[in-house]
Formats: C-alpha cells, sequence, structure tokens
C-alpha cells in the first residue's frame, strides 16, 4: 500500500484500514491547520491504484475488515463516480465491512447536493466526518473556512437526508476571547438545526506554521483560558436542542465531556460546573510543545 504526504485520521477510526483515495486538501486555507500547508498539492488518485492498494490490503489482512477510512484531508471532494466506485469495490472485497468513512468539508459537501450523497451512499459510504468548528459566520470568515453558517446546516441536512452518518467537530475557543459567546451561540443554533448523529468537541491548540498563531504573537487574536473554554462549553451544550451524541475524543480537551443529548444534557452541565471550581493548575498548558 502506497501514501503520500501527511496522512490522519479521526480517533474512532483508529481500528479502520487506512486507503489513500486523496493527496492533500482541496481548501488548504484554514488558518489554524498546519497539516498539508507543507505537504503536496492537493490531487486525486486513480480508481485504479486505490483498488491495488485495497487488493494488496486483502492480501495482507482477509476479507475481515470491518471498517475502511479514506484519507486524506477532504475526500469528499473526489469525483463522485470515483468514490462511488471505490466503495462499491471496497464492499465487493471486504465481505464483512460495516463503514466506509471519509473527511468531507461543508464546501465540498455542498458541491455534491443531495442526488451525488445518495449516490454515494447506496454504493457503501456510510459515515462522514465533518469539520464543522463554529457556527458562527464572522469566526468562521477571520479563520478563512470557505464556508458560511447556512452552507453548513444545508450541507448537514443533506447528509442525514442521504442516509449517511453525520460526525460534526466544533473546536472549543477558535473564536478567542473576542468572539466566545458568539461561537458558542451560532455553533448550537447551527448543529441544533442539522442534528448530526456525533458532535465531536476539540479545543483551540496553536500549531506551528499557521496563520493562527502569527496572529497569537502579534496580540490579534487572545486565547481563551481554561476556564474561559469550560464557560463556552456550558454555553454550547446550554443551547444544543439535538438528539446527538456527544463526545470529547481529542487530547487537546480539558475535560472528557460524553454523553447523549438530550438526555445527558443536564449530567453533562453538572460535570461542567465541577470542572470550573477546580484551580487553573489543574488543568493542561494552553500550549503544547514548542510553538
Amino acid at each position: 500500500m502506497r501514501y503520500e504526504g501527511p496522512i490522519y485520521r479521526p480517533p474512532s477510526e483508529a481500528d479502520s484500514l487506512l486507503i489513500q483515495a486523496t493527496i492533500g486538501c482541496p481548501h488548504n486555507k484554514c488558518s489554524f491547520c498546519m497539516v498539508y500547508k507543507k505537504g503536496p498539492s492537493y490531487r486525486v488518485r486513480s480508481t485504479q491504484e486505490i483498488k491495488k492498494d485495497m487488493d494488496q490490503a486483502r492480501l495482507m489482512y482477509g476479507a475481515g475488515i470491518r471498517t475502511l477510512f479514506f484519507p486524506a484531508g477532504n475526500t469528499i471532494a473526489m469525483p463522485t463516480d470515483d468514490l462511488a466506485e471505490i466503495c462499491s469495490y471496497a464492499k465487493s472485497i471486504f465481505t464483512s465491512l460495516d463503514r466506509i468513512t471519509v473527511y468531507g468539508s461543508s464546501k465540498y459537501i455542498y458541491k455534491k447536493g443531495l442526488a451525488d450523497l445518495i449516490k454515494l451512499r447506496e454504493h457503501g459510504l456510510t459515515r462522514i466526518h465533518v469539520g464543522l468548528e463554529s457556527g458562527d459566520d464572522e469566526v468562521l470568515r477571520r479563520i478563512k473556512k470557505g464556508t458560511d453558517s447556512a452552507e453548513q446546516i444545508q450541507a448537514g441536512k443533506w447528509v442525514k437526508e442521504a442516509g449517511i452518518e453525520l460526525s460534526e467537530y466544533v473546536i472549543l475557543g477558535i473564536g478567542g476571547k473576542a468572539l466566545t459567546s458568539e461561537h458558542a451561540h451560532e455553533t448550537a443554533r447551527v448543529l441544533t438545526a442539522i442534528n448530526p448523529d456525533f458532535i465531536r468537541l476539540r479545543t483551540f491548540l496553536p500549531k506551528i506554521n499557521t496563520l493562527l498563531l502569527h496572529q497569537i504573537k502579534k496580540n490579534k487574536f487572545q486565547v481563551l483560558s481554561p476556564h474561559d473554554v469550560l464557560k463556552e462549553l456550558k454555553l454550547l451544550i446550554e443551547n444544543l436542542e439535538v438528539k446527538s451524541k456527544v463526545l470529547s475524543d481529542h487530547y487537546t480537551n480539558y475535560i472528557n465531556v460524553n454523553g447523549n443529548m438530550p438526555e445527558d444534557q443536564t449530567k453533562i452541565l453538572n460535570f461542567i460546573d465541577q470542572a470550573l471550581k477546580k484551580d487553573a493548575s489543574c488543568f493542561r498548558s494552553l500550549y503544547i510543545g514548542n510553538q
């Protein structure tokens, strides 16, 4: 099997077979992301190459693979017919396959449209991991996400309508101190409108070689303290009206918040309140490593 450039996968895909379908990210402008900035330019691998890698994986691991993830950063941008073809092929050679997943931003899901999403589901795509980051249009503009809240809502609704599971990722603190309230309220509004299967929490952590780190050093962006992040999280949870599973499955988070909404909403809020009583020294540093 062949891999080119950075290969990342969500924590929930830790046990999945990784077969690279695309290289790099077609957007690659987000101010907080360093993953693909210095890697190769975005391109789609040929279906023949991808199938050969799957054939090799079958020889190595057998037909009993249960979950498959197609990196890289925005595989939903792949031509629909090509993505449908490799999904179908995966199902034909891995006879125990339960789940096929990709990364996909709202911008490129919206370009696909409902009909193409239905086609992908019919050919085996079962879950899309979406970096929502924020539901606030000003935050989205500042971090150069390339989408807005209206497009995010429509894209999310189409994924759900197509019968594909949807994981939406939120970055706590991505609005900085200036927009923390707007970020929490608007993100809750957008998630409520979408009602995704999973809401996965991340906490903003400055990364090297990013525009946002440069802005921090120039004092144009103020990073939230641990308590500020927890207050933002509380505001988000208070305003969510969803039937979703909330997960904080990432090393960047200050506390592990997990539960099913709405039945666990009160329990989650109580857990956050308890964490807010702790001294700041109980939490990790605002920065990890040499930034």
